[in-house]
């Protein structure tokens, strides 16, 4: 996995580059929340629930359904939000979905049940050009720890940069926003 901290880079570049009229900033928040929520299941480990089962690190929590499941959730607080539902379900789901796709690129684990319950088959990405991530966070700040930091910055942040400036161009740029129709 990548480290937690950079789930977080995904909705941090859609909702900055959308723009608050967009994706609120409480909305933001909820998306970079959800971002980071699929590591939770690394308190399976607590429970001595294997890597490998559907319920270990990597199974079901970062599947598309999980993340279609949060959304939905979501979807519920919406005007706390300060967003209308179809935001809220669009937004939180892509923060998600995210993270198991991240997940997927990096260059460790056992791979990633993105389409539980349908399959428990544990994906890859076609390059795994991450480095994984320590789950001990000792050796998160250890000289392994730089080494993926540094893969993390050219993998997903420099990406998520360039995506939220386009974004930010275009939403300047353009005469007309969708959310002003």
């Amino acid at each position: 996995m990548p480290t937690i901290l950079t789930h977080a880079a995904v909705p941090l570049a859609l909702g900055i580059g959308r723009g608050s009229r967009a994706i609120s900033h409480r909305l933001l928040a909820a998306g970079v929340v959800a971002s980071m929520l699929p590591d939770l299941d690394v308190l399976a480990f607590r429970f001595n629930v294997s890597y490998a089962n559907t319920f270990g690190h990597r199974g079901a929590s970062h599947s598309l359904m999980f993340a279609m499941s949060v959304a939905l959730v979501a979807c519920m607080f919406a005007r706390r939000l300060n967003a209308n539902r179809c935001n809220t379900f669009l937004f939180v789901g892509i923060s998600v979905a995210s993270h198991g796709i991240l997940d997927m690129f990096t260059n460790g684990g056992k791979g990633v049940a993105l389409w539980w319950p349908f399959s428990t088959e544990r994906l890859f990405a076609p390059w795994q050009v991450i480095e994984v991530s320590p789950l001990n966070l000792h050796r998160v700040f250890s000289g392994r720890g730089m080494v993926v930091f540094q893969s993390e910055l050219l993998w997903v942040w420099l990406p998520a940069i360039v995506v939220c400036s386009i974004l930010m161009f275009v939403r300047r740029n353009l005469p007309v926003q969708p959310s002003d129709l």
